[in-house]
């Protein structure tokens, strides 16, 4: 499923206007004849109190249109209208005509007091306040508007976005409505699946609301829900050497876990052999835990870290190998960082870098564009700004831009970890990932990725294909762990733990309690 930015939803509905001749009045009533519908069929019409909350934008037009319904079929609906009724245009302004004719009561709104009795005497109420039109902080009477939306016990039903989220980023713009049912018009806006818009949607219905699929399915849309496709059939003759070869340079003195996630958790989704390159003095605890690991020794700094006299070694290993892992615990030392650049320059093989790997890649950035093979980079916030130069906050203001500037600029597939992981493609696609839980934020859980991502790309995923599924199947892996552990205390040996259910889950079919979580927003 396509996401759409607020611009790029009013470029649908231009062309829907003018190139397939479907009027601007033809939109918003199937808009407000889907929240109509979702009402309908989740709460009931008959003999309901209904609140209908209009800005006097679209957004208003499209709850106009809703409380029509409503009314047509049994409901009590009132209508409050915030702001001049004065400035409603084109097709809102034709149905305010249409519902002021009605016996509707239709009240204007200049303060939450006015409101407040009606409010608590609804069983629903539905916000069609503001849309994805938003372009700054909510404030005056609309946010105590929204505050007393929130502070009620009845169910909240949202046309389009929840007033006060950013259609764009999913931030919430001071304060926002937090819904029960959302339905959203088109497309699903990024500010309906970015966190924590997102969180504020509820349940999340899209109404296409007679766009053609020439249009809502378009190449230009460049964003989409995370969907990938099925895992590769494992032969029934198959061997470790058939099933992914994967080297993994990770580790220094004091980082004995990432090496032991990355390297393990390619075995446990499923790769065949594992290969850690990791500083001598701490392969024997390692492989007191990750005994199925082939360990490579290697000569020190005198930090404890890998040591640069071990490139041509390391090159050597390298050329053997489908994918060569770098970065997890390998420390900042000076002499590790300029071994991974080295590395990064001559290795001819794809290359994940992870941690420390990116914070030696991010001092010189065009090694990663003169790269003839293929890289992929798995970055949180901290490291795409040591990446990119920019601060965490501006990162944060616009994830999906700044990441396909980044993966464009880079050439690289580049996942930008967080409550929704991002993964983009040197082409500008960005694929917004579902899977995952808050209680996947604890050390450890990113090693477990680059294993994961691995592994898929061994078993004979596409590269891009892998990182898809990889990104996935760690994300079901932790929600799998928090289903029957809980999020709180989660670590990454559970994730770890839980990857071959996973890919089992995978392979036979997501259940219906997994299944409406992954796709993004149910269709109507």
């Amino acid at each position: 499923m396509k996401i759409s930015s607020v611009s790029e939803m009013r470029e649908l509905d231009r062309r829907a206007i003018e190139e397939f001749g479907i009027r601007e009045e033809l939109l918003m009533e199937n808009a407000g004849h889907a929240v109509y519908s979702v009402i309908s069929r989740e709460i009931g019409i008959h003999g309901r109190r209904f609140a209908v909350c209009c800005g006097v934008g679209n957004n208003g037009g499209d709850g106009l249109v809703a409380a029509r319904k409503i009314h047509s079929n049994g409901g009590r609906v009132k209508v409050f209208i915030l702001g001049d009724r004065a400035k409603y245009r084109g097709a809102a302004r034709l149905n305010l005509d249409i519902v002021s004719k009605l016996p509707i009561e239709i009240h204007d709104i200049t303060s939450a007091e006015a409101l407040r009795t009606d409010m608590g005497h609804a069983d629903v109420i539905v916000d069609a306040i503001f849309g994805t039109g938003l372009v700054r902080e909510v404030a005056g009477h609309y946010g105590d508007v929204i505050q007393l939306i929130n502070a009620g016990n009845q169910t909240v039903v949202s046309a389009d976005i929840p007033s006060g989220v950013s259609g764009d980023t999913g931030q919430v713009m001071g304060i926002a409505v937090k819904a029960d049912y959302t339905v959203t018009f088109g497309l699903p806006k990024r500010g309906n699946i970015l966190f924590p818009g997102h969180e504020r949607c509820g349940r999340l219905y899209v109404a296409h609301i007679s766009f053609p699929p020439c249009l809502y399915d378009a190449d230009e849309l460049r964003v989409a829900v995370n969907r990938p496709g099925p895992l590769p059939v494992r032969d029934r003759n198959a061997h470790k050497g058939s099933v992914g070869h994967a080297l993994f340079i990770a580790g220094a003195s004091t980082y004995f876990g990432a090496p032991y996630f990355s390297a393990l958790s390619f075995l446990k989704a499923g790769g065949g052999y594992s290969r850690l390159a990791a500083p001598a003095s701490m392969i024997p605890f390692i492989a007191n835990k990750g005994s199925e690991i082939v360990f490579l020794p290697q000569k020190e700094t005198a930090a404890g870290s890998v040591a640069f006299e071990n490139k041509d070694g390391l090159l050597d290993v390298s050329a053997r190998m489908n994918m060569v892992v770098m970065g997890p615990g390998l420390s900042v030392d000076r002499e590790t960082q300029d071994l991974v650049r080295a590395l990064v320059r001559e290795i001819p093989r794809p290359v994940l870098i992870d941690g420390d790997g990116i914070t030696a890649v991010s001092a010189n950035p065009e090694i990663l564009k003169e790269r003839k093979a293929k890289t992929v980079l798995t970055p949180h916030p901290g490291e795409m700004s040591r990446l990119t130069g920019l601060s965490i906050a501006e990162i944060e203001a616009d994830r999906i831009a700044v990441l396909q500037q980044t993966s464009r600029e880079l050439h690289a597939v580049v996942v930008l970890k967080g409550g929704r992981s991002l993964i983009g493609f040197p082409d500008g696609r960005v694929d917004v990932n579902m899977s995952g839980n808050p209680g996947m934020a604890s050390a450890g859980s990113g090693d477990v990725l680059t294993g994961t991502i691995a592994a898929m790309f061994g078993l004979g995923l596409p590269l891009e294909d892998a990182v898809r599924k990889g990104v996935f199947l760690h994300g079901l892996a932790g929600d799998l762990a928090a289903e029957e552990k809980g999020e709180d205390g989660m670590t990454a040996q559970d994730i770890l733990d839980y990857l071959p259910r996973a890919a089992k889950m995978d392979r036979g079919g997501l259940s219906d309690a997994y299944r409406p979580r992954y796709r993004g927003a149910e269709r109507i």
